[in-house]
C-alpha cells in the first residue's frame, strides 16, 4: 500500500462522515460537510499527483481511484436529493451525472475483459472539476450567504457538468463501440 493508495481509500472513508453531515441541519452541518467534501475531492488530485511524481502508480490505485470518485459523488448527490438540497429540475442533472458514471464504469469493465483501456480525456477531467465544484456550492446551498447565491450557482454549474457529462459519456461510448463488434467467445452478460 502506497501513500497515494491510502489517499484514495481516505475518500471512501470520508463518505459516512459526509453523509452524516449532509443530514445535520443548519449552517454548521452544511459548511462542515462542504469542507469534508472539498478535502476528499482534493485527495483525488493529490493521490494522482503523488502516484505520478513519486512513481507510486499501481493496479490497485488505477482500480480504486475511479471507484472512490464515483462513490463520493454518488453519495453526495443522492443525499442532497433526499434532503431537498437538490430539487426540481436539478434532480435531472444529478440523474444524468449518475447514469453516465454507471455507463462508463460498465463500459470500462467490458473493455478491460478484452484488455482495452479507456483513458480519461482532458474534457472529462474538466467535467469532474466542475462537478465537484458544483457539489460544493450545493452542499452549502441556502445555508450560505444569500448575496452570493450559492444554490443557484451550484445548480447552474451542475447543469453545465451534466452537459459535459453527456458529451464525455458519448465520446467514451463511441470509443467503446468500436471494440464491441460481434465476435465469438467475447464477454457477455
Amino acid at each position: 500500500m502506497t501513500f497515494a493508495n491510502w489517499l484514495t481509500l481516505s475518500r471512501i472513508a470520508a463518505i459516512p462522515l459526509l453523509v452524516a453531515l449532509l443530514y445535520w441541519p443548519g449552517q454548521t452541518g452544511a459548511w462542515t460537510a462542504c469542507v469534508v467534501f472539498a478535502l476528499a475531492g482534493f485527495t483525488d488530485w493529490l493521490d494522482g499527483h503523488i502516484a505520478r511524481t513519486r512513481n507510486q502508480g499501481s493496479a490497485f490505485g488505477r482500480m480504486m481511484d475511479p471507484i472512490a470518485d464515483k462513490l463520493l459523488v454518488a453519495a453526495a448527490l443522492l443525499v442532497m436529493v433526499a434532503t431537498g438540497k437538490i430539487a426540481g429540475w436539478a434532480v435531472l442533472a444529478a440523474l444524468v451525472i449518475l447514469s453516465r458514471e454507471i455507463l462508463v464504469s460498465g463500459l470500462r469493465e467490458y473493455l478491460s475483459a478484452m484488455r482495452v483501456g479507456l483513458p480519461v480525456s482532458n474534457l472529462a477531467k474538466w467535467k469532474t472539476g466542475l462537478q465537484m465544484t458544483s457539489i460544493g456550492f450545493l452542499i452549502v446551498g441556502d445555508d450560505g450567504p444569500a448575496i452570493l447565491y450559492p444554490r443557484e450557482i451550484g445548480e447552474a454549474m451542475l447543469w453545465l457538468a451534466a452537459v459535459l457529462t453527456l458529451w464525455t459519456g458519448w465520446d467514451y461510448l463511441r470509443a467503446g463501440i468500436a471494440h464491441a463488434q460481434p465476435t465469438s467467445g467475447g464477454p457477455s452478460s
